[in-house]
């Protein structure tokens, strides 16, 4: 913006003292004021509209709403978010995006979220719920639009989110379109309900099927021995691994991978045989294998 104010159209050696002056100077000098004046006054009324303030100007509230203005290459130092407290409730909790990005709210009872005032469509909207569950019979449902990444998060079947303990729980919702699509994360917990560990490990007896809620099962048979690998969960996995050369370690597999329907074997003869088994779609596939005979 350049100004429009210009001093230097004003004589400030006009009049001349000690004699006469012509009284058209004084009027080209008086015009030239009253001009400075009005676009000085439409500058500062343009600024005053547009500009953003650190407090409010005298008798005005303060409103820095930049409607969706760009900022570009800025530096943020010291930054904060708005938070609103939802309280202790039950029933229906609107989270307001053009209010704040962060809510927080205790449950006495079910809760349903309710999304408003996404921004519009290629920018981003994300803002997060905290929130305290005070009984794991109380439940969170989010709505329908939140599509993306559900299959992620522990607990959540048709948008209803269950908790297995009391405590604080905090989620982030996104969208890019407006609202049409959410996706969602959880910021508290592991992301599926079927976790098991590396480290979790049981030496497998003869004539015993593998321990499902552990991930290795380890093996040192002295002679034939054998096992079962029942039906897992979807994405489940199972390591074997045999730690001697004595006898050989046949384990029936329920729902083999490898056959057209049915049960399959996997049989292992040698110190260091192991396979690593992945159950998905109903089955068990072998996805890694040292040595192992399948059939």
């Amino acid at each position: 913006m350049t100004s429009k104010i210009n001093p230097t159209n004003v004589n400030g050696n006009y009049p001349v003292a000690g004699q006469d002056n012509n009284s058209q100077g004084f009027r080209d000098n008086f015009t030239n004021i009253r001009n400075n004046f009005s676009s000085a006054a439409n500058e500062i009324s343009d600024l005053q509209s547009k500009a953003i303030l650190k407090a409010a100007l005298e008798g005005e509230e303060l409103n820095n709403d930049l409607d969706g203005a760009t900022i570009k290459n800025a530096q943020l130092r010291g930054t904060r978010e708005t938070v609103i407290p939802l309280g202790t409730t039950s029933g229906t909790i609107t989270l307001n995006y053009s209010n704040a990005s962060y809510f927080t709210v205790s449950t006495s009872g079910n809760i349903t979220a309710e999304f408003t005032n996404p921004t519009p469509s290629n920018t981003l909207t994300a803002f997060k719920l905290r929130i305290v569950v005070t009984d794991t019979a109380h439940t969170l449902t989010i709505p329908s639009s939140v599509s993306i990444g559900v299959d992620n998060i522990r607990g959540l079947s048709a948008n209803v989110i269950t908790f297995d303990e009391t405590g604080v729980y905090e989620f982030e919702f996104r969208t890019v379109n407006n609202g049409g699509g959410y996706s969602i994360q959880d910021l508290t917990r592991n992301t599926t309900d079927n976790i098991t560990y590396w480290g979790d490990f049981e030496e497998l007896a003869t004539d015993t099927a593998a321990d499902m809620d552990v991930t290795s099962s380890l093996f040192t048979n002295s002679a034939s021995e054998t096992s079962t690998l029942v039906a897992g969960s979807e994405g489940q996995i199972k390591v074997f691994a045999k730690t001697n050369d004595d006898g050989d370690m046949t384990i029936t597999v329920n729902d083999a991978g490898w056959k057209a329907s049915g049960d399959g074997t996997i049989v292992f003869d040698a110190i260091g045989q192991s396979c690593t088994m992945l159950y998905v779609n109903g089955k068990w596939f072998c996805i890694g294998n040292n040595g192992v005979t399948f059939s």
